[in-house]
């Protein structure tokens, strides 16, 4: 059973995890050297628990105690019941959910460990904003992908709007990095991958007429915002594809073009 201790001193060194969560550049580097992430709100902090994450302390404010109460009681980490006003000082903002956790990273798996017994895999290159890291692992996790790939240079699914945008897909969905780029996609083919490339181009292919649901074994490449896939990650793919649209809309936001292409990706295939 973990121990509820009241805190009221927003320098008190038992908070530091929590400390200047608003500072992304600071959390980017802090996060992974220290081998934490935080996780908010109840759903998110529960998620992480069922996928194993383990719990350094929680944050609370006072009326999410009794909420929360059945995870106090389960985990040894230390609980701090803080008021609202505290919490906001700790972590630079106005916690609305009102329940942070800071919970233990683990080691990533190689990405051929991963190849090894996936059939649908998604691989980012340069996606770099959080928000849409979040929103792609959604997706992923709710249409069937089986696995995350990121280029080096792609932004820590772990980081805290990350989590938040995912609703804790990030947590459903097994990744790894690729160490070079864009070496590192003949590794994904010679597993036996076709590497598909999305683009508005007009020289790629309509998805519907590419039909990857029919092919055995499909890597899907997604750019960043705005920039898409670079040159070298193009002609690195077998094909391009695209999604078709109207009303003269020459593009999506790569969110929301990635769950259109998941799906595509996934029709057809049986439920698990």
């Amino acid at each position: 059973m973990a121990d509820l201790i009241t805190v009221d001193d927003p320098e008190d060194p038992r908070l530091s995890d929590y400390t200047g969560l608003t500072d992304v550049e600071l959390r980017r580097r802090r996060e992974p050297a220290e081998g934490l992430f935080i996780a908010e709100g109840e759903k998110v902090i529960r998620r992480a628990r069922h996928a194993g994450y383990e719990m350094r302390s929680m944050l609370l404010s006072a009326k999410w105690v009794d909420l929360m109460r059945d995870v106090i009681d389960e985990v040894p980490a230390p609980v701090y019941a803080v008021s609202p006003e505290l919490a906001e000082r700790v972590t630079g903002y106005h916690v609305h959910r009102g329940a942070l956790a800071s919970m233990q990273r683990k080691p990533l798996p190689a990405a051929d460990e991963l190849l090894r017994t996936a059939r649908r895999v998604v691989v980012m290159e340069a996606v770099n904003d959080h928000t849409n890291i979040g929103a792609i692992f959604r997706s992923a996790a709710a249409l069937g992908m089986d696995a995350v790939l990121l280029s080096p240079d792609c932004a820590d699914p772990l980081y805290r709007r990350s989590v938040k945008v995912s609703m804790g897909a990030v947590f459903s969905v097994p990744y790894a990095r690729l160490d070079t780029w864009p070496k590192a996609l003949e590794t994904v083919r010679e597993a036996g991958f076709t590497l598909l490339a999305l683009t508005p181009d007009e020289k790629a292919s309509s998805i519907e007429e590419a039909a990857p649901h029919r092919m055995d074994q499909v890597a899907l490449m997604l750019g960043a915002e705005g920039d898409g896939l670079s040159t070298q990650a193009l002609v690195a793919a077998d094909e391009w594809v695209r999604i078709p649209m109207a009303h003269g809309v020459d593009s999506l936001n790569v969110g929301a073009a990635a769950a259109v292409a998941f799906y595509a990706v996934a029709t057809g295939r049986p439920e698990n």
